[in-house]
This record gives C-alpha cells, sequence and structure tokens, in this order.
C-alpha cells in the first residue's frame, strides 16, 4: 500500500469535541410517524422497540431538519445546493457531502435518537374534501370506490425530548464550526423549526428551554479523560446558545415569506368536529379540543381545517375572474397539490397555516332533529346533540399564515381571502348554514420580507371601517391589481 493512500494518514484530526444538550418542549401537537401499514391507526407514531411506550425522535430527523434550516436561510427557500455549492458553504461544513457525492465529507455533528417517558397521545381524523361538493372525496379506481378518510396518532404539546449533539472540531475550523452549529440550533431556540409530519398545517411547532455546553480540549490528558468518562460537570447553561458557544448568530436571512397574523372575535358558534377522545356518553358531535401545559384541554382552530377552507375560497375567487381551469393551477402552486388518476406527483404547499388555541369561549350543548320534508314532523331516529363553542366580545382566536417565496399576484389572492375572513363571509367548521363559525377581524398584522425588502402595515377594523397603516399602503391595491392581470393573461 501506498503510503499517501493509507487510512490513518487520512485523519480527521480532531483537537476539539462540544458537546451540546437541550430540553426541546413540543408547543403543538406532534407526528413522529413509524410508517407501520399493520396499525390501528392509519398514521402511527414511532415508539422505542425497546419499551414500546416511549415516543422516540430519531436523530436522523433531527439532522435533516437542521440542515434544511440552515440550507434556507443561507440560501432561500426551495434552493437546491450544487456538490461544488455545498462543499465550499456552512451547510456542507457542519453536516458533511450530500447524497450522491462520493468525494463527500462525514458530517462534523453527530445527532443522537431522543426518547421521551411521556407517552401522551391524541388521536385525530382527517378528510380530502371535494371543492365541488364540499364533501368527502371519493373516486373509483379499477372499478372500486376509493374514500380519503384517515386518522394519525399525535403527541401531545407539552413533551419533552432530551436532545444532545456532539460536534467534532478538526484543528483550525473551530470557529466556523460554531457558528454554523449556534445558527442550526437557533432555529431550535426560536420556534422556526418544526418536526415530524404535517409541519405546513401547524403540527410539530417546537423550542428548546434550556441549553447546556461543555467543551473538551483532546490535546490535554484531562480533556481526553473527561470526554472518555463523559464527564459533564463543568457544563454552561443558558437560553441562549450562541452565548454558550460565545459566536454570533448572522442576521443574514435570505427567505422570502408573507406573513399574515389576523386576530378575529367569534361571532356567534363553531363547531369543528373531533372524531375521538371527547366523549363516549356526551353529545354525538363535540368541538375538537387540544391539550395544552398547565390548561388542559381547551378548544382550538386547527390548521388543516383553516387551511382546506382557506384553499377552496381562493379556488372560488381565482375562478370567477379566470377560465379554462387556470385557476386550479394558480391554487395548487400556493397550496400545494395531491394525487389524480391521471397524475400522480405531489407538489407541497407553501402556505403554512399555525393551530391556535380559541380564546374566551364557553361550550353548551344543543339538540338538534332532523324534519321530514314531507309530514313536516321529525324525521324518524334522526334527534342528536351538538356541544359548539359560543363566542362573544371576550372571545379571540388568531390566524398565522406565512406564504414561502410569494408572487405579487399570490399576496393579492390572500388579501382577498383575508378580507372575507374579517367580513364573516367566510365560515369555517360545520355547521356554516345554520350561521356557525364566523369570525369578525378586529386587527391584522401584514409584513413581507425578504433578503431586498421588509415592509409592515397594521389594519384595525371596527364595525363597517378598516384603517390601515405601515409602508407604502397602496401596494395593497397593486398585489390584488397583480392578481387581475394574472388571471387574465
Amino acid at each position: 500500500m501506498n503510503d499517501h493512500r493509507a487510512h490513518w494518514k487520512r485523519s480527521r484530526e480532531i483537537v476539539e469535541r462540544i458537546v451540546v444538550t437541550g430540553d426541546l418542549v413540543l408547543l403543538s401537537p406532534t407526528h413522529l410517524g413509524s410508517g407501520d401499514a399493520d396499525s390501528p391507526t392509519a398514521m402511527s407514531l414511532l415508539l422505542d422497540p425497546l419499551t414500546g411506550t416511549e415516543p422516540l425522535l430519531t436523530g436522523t430527523s433531527v439532522a435533516g431538519a437542521l440542515r434544511n434550516y440552515l440550507r434556507e436561510r443561507k440560501h432561500g427557500y426551495g434552493y437546491s445546493l450544487t456538490v461544488e455549492e455545498e462543499s465550499h458553504s456552512s451547510v456542507g461544513l457542519l453536516f458533511g457531502g450530500q447524497r450522491g457525492d462520493p468525494e463527500g465529507e462525514q458530517s462534523l455533528l453527530i445527532v443522537d435518537d431522543a426518547r421521551s417517558k411521556a407517552a401522551d397521545i391524541e388521536v385525530r381524523d382527517g378528510v380530502r374534501i371535494d371543492p365541488k361538493t364540499r364533501t368527502a372525496k371519493v373516486d373509483e379506481v379499477h372499478g372500486r370506490k376509493r374514500g380519503y378518510k384517515f386518522d394519525l396518532e399525535l403527541l401531545q404539546a407539552g413533551i419533552k425530548f432530551p436532545l444532545r449533539f456532539e460536534l467534532l472540531v478538526p484543528e483550525g475550523k473551530s470557529q466556523a464550526l460554531k457558528s454554523a452549529l449556534a445558527q442550526a440550533l437557533w432555529g431550535l431556540e426560536q420556534d422556526e423549526i418544526p418536526l415530524g409530519a404535517r409541519k405546513r398545517r401547524g403540527f410539530g411547532r417546537c423550542e428548546v428551554e434550556n441549553w447546556r455546553v461543555i467543551s473538551y480540549d483532546l490535546k490535554t490528558k484531562v480533556g481526553l479523560l473527561a470526554w472518555l468518562e463523559g464527564d459533564e460537570s463543568g457544563a454552561a447553561e443558558g437560553p441562549r446558545i450562541a452565548d454558550l458557544l460565545e459566536v454570533e448568530v448572522d442576521k443574514d436571512d435570505q427567505r422570502s415569506r408573507f406573513s399574515i397574523q389576523a386576530t378575529f372575535q367569534l361571532d356567534g358558534s363553531m363547531l369543528i368536529r373531533s372524531g375521538f377522545g371527547e366523549s363516549d356518553t356526551g353529545p354525538d358531535m363535540v368541538h375538537l379540543h387540544s391539550h395544552r401545559p398547565g390548561r388542559g384541554r381547551v378548544p382550538v382552530l386547527p390548521g388543516t381545517s383553516l387551511a382546506g377552507v382557506i384553499r377552496h375560497r381562493a379556488l372560488c375567487i381565482v375562478n370567477t375572474l379566470a377560465a379554462d381551469g387556470a385557476g386550479q393551477k394558480l391554487v395548487d402552486a400556493m397550496f400545494g397539490r395531491g394525487p389524480t388518476e391521471e397524475d400522480d406527483t405531489l407538489t407541497a404547499s407553501r402556505i403554512l397555516v399555525n393551530e391556535t388555541v380559541i380564546e374566551g369561549t364557553r361550550s353548551l350543548v344543543q339538540s338538534r332533529v332532523k324534519i321530514d320534508r314531507f309530514t313536516g314532523g321529525a324525521f324518524p331516529t334522526a334527534l342528536f346533540t351538538e356541544q359548539p363553542i359560543f363566542g362573544g366580545p371576550d372571545s379571540c382566536v388568531t390566524v398565522e399564515l406565512v406564504l414561502r417565496n410569494p408572487g405579487r399576484h399570490e399576496i393579492g389572492l390572500l388579501l382577498l381571502v383575508l378580507k372575507d375572513l374579517c367580513t364573516g363571509d367566510l365560515p369555517i367548521g360545520g355547521g356554516s348554514s345554520v350561521g356557525r363559525g364566523r369570525l369578525i377581524g378586529t386587527k391584522t398584522e401584514l409584513s413581507v420580507r425578504g433578503p431586498d425588502i421588509k415592509r409592515r402595515w397594521t389594519l384595525k377594523q371596527s364595525r363597517d371601517t378598516v384603517e390601515v397603516t405601515g409602508d407604502d399602503t397602496r401596494l395593497l391595491e397593486e398585489y390584488v391589481q397583480a392578481l387581475l392581470e394574472e388571471v387574465q393573461r
């Protein structure tokens, strides 16, 4: 063997190891899937095979989320790095080469699996809605009818996972690696990196409460023995990872996005039906509740329901303005598309909608009956009870929505949908035909952010008037005009 090819000649010359640990807390229900097709539910949770009861957060999931966040922040949403670009970027420095690169370096960051001792689980049901009939979608494949009803298991908000990272530092790369690691972990610190499935519909939000950092100098006997023995007695603790690593977080952000944060009052009642776990002996239909730390089960507006309503209204608006099916293409480009009989290609949604708690409401049980339209009397065996939530002046629900890489016409479309939400013209949930699910807007914060643009607007609504303040309010009208021009081409 030639000396220049000997394995011992290609050592990475690791001179320091930095161990970072932190407590990851789930802020919203989270699905960390197992992919088990034989599970009682369509989408089951991944549990530690040794115990069969403890939820497992794999290191590959965390590492993939961190790598994606670092790439997007450095280069923008949807940007794909070439092998050459990645080898010279902080992404490649920290996480190694990408798949398909035979000369790629091994990752210098070791990410451990994390187990939670708590296994509090919620079960949600979901369904794909046919935009034409506004009922559950059913199609026919090879002569057999296929539905789109499914259910999934979720970890409750408040569950904690103990994270552990180990950074291997070669000679001369300490500062660059620490800066890249701090930038990636800062995303976890700031609730900017969701985990698990259906992240763009409000699931998987999380943050790290407290960091602990300890460094081992492998060039010294004391440091090497401390690392071998796993001695973490000298770890520094704090809420900010950048301070503990003694670096500055790069404020440069190449991501472009349009954000809406709108506050509403609930005008009347709302009923988003819960399929599981609310009551076995109570009303037939109960509004969806979800667990929140320190508060128990509280009524929520799920991101899945809100996104579906917004998508349908956006499609109605565009189809009114456009012709020849152009509206469907525009909406699919924003909200993503699922498989069809003609095309199984999937695209991800560029719109992120968070799940939010509905404050200041109360629950009441109502009895209803189906009327026989021929006799005018009660239909046999059609008596049922519902438990919607009721709002009022003190009720409050905040809608949080983000559109990635927005086009001017896409912003205009979301502004028109927002107008319908604020005026109560776009109900959410079931029972809309009997007046349920209507919201009245009170205050809305809009922002457009990108590498070369930062603009904000505030809309305050009172009765029949809307006050708009912010940076060049004429731009909002221009966005709507851009939509008209786009669909009339």
